[in-house]
């Protein structure tokens, strides 16, 4: 499979992982930053453990809900006829459950960063907590969320763990960067792994630079 079709595949894939992760997560950090509810340190705490538990293992159990035998798996299975193991749709899967922590922590400090008698000041004129939420509280946060979607993205593109549990390496289906960069060590191909490499890095340079411009700088 050529470079630059890897690439192609494995942006394409990392914007669809992004852009499911992202809705959840966004009302997720909402609850966390500006809600006290039962439960909340339980529900942070599971929402965090892809960040800190082994890719692998956050892969397998993946594996095991979404296998055919496994509850997830059966049921798209049966009802709509959709395979998940070993396709698209598992690498998709795996690179938004990655993700979905770190979204969850950036866009929480964007939401803490927004003012609440801001908020406040909206719902006395008239708003509900829907059109508060669209109309003040996620413009006010835009610059804190563009620079979480950056950080989510440049994360999928380097996820490898989790992604060759679910998805394994199937070229032109499953093969994303970091993969093709395994394989390529593997099979004694330094120079193009090199230049995945490089590639990697240039990537992951500019998604922190311009994230950290965007992300809103606390007054001490």
């Amino acid at each position: 499979m050529a470079d630059w079709q890897v690439l192609g595949l494995t942006f394409g894939l990392a914007m669809m992982a992004v852009m499911l992760a992202l809705p959840p997560a966004i009302w997720l950090a909402w609850l966390l930053a500006r809600k006290n509810w039962w439960g909340k340190t339980l529900v942070e705490t599971i929402a965090m453990m892809p960040l800190v538990m082994p890719p692998v293992a956050t892969g397998l159990i993946l594996l095991k809900l979404f296998g055919r035998r496994g509850p997830l798996g059966m049921w798209l299975y049966e009802s709509f006829g959709v395979e998940i193991i070993f396709t698209w749709k598992a690498v998709v899967i795996a690179l938004a459950v990655m993700v979905f922590p770190l979204l969850v922590r950036s866009l929480r400090t964007a939401f803490e960063d927004v003012p609440e008698s801001l908020e406040a000041a909206g719902k006395t004129l008239g708003g509900n907590h829907w059109r508060v939420f669209w109309k003040l509280s996620l413009p006010l946060a835009r610059r804190g969320l563009i620079a979480a979607i950056l950080l989510s993205f440049a994360r999928a593109l380097g996820e490898f763990g989790a992604t060759i549990m679910i998805a394994g390496f199937i070229p032109g289906l499953t093969e994303t960067l970091s993969l093709s960069i395994y394989r390529s060590v593997q099979t004694g191909n330094d120079s193009r792994a090199m230049f995945l490499v490089g590639v990697s890095a240039i990537i992951a340079f500019v998604a922190i630079w311009v994230s950290a411009a965007l992300t809103p700088k606390r007054v001490k």
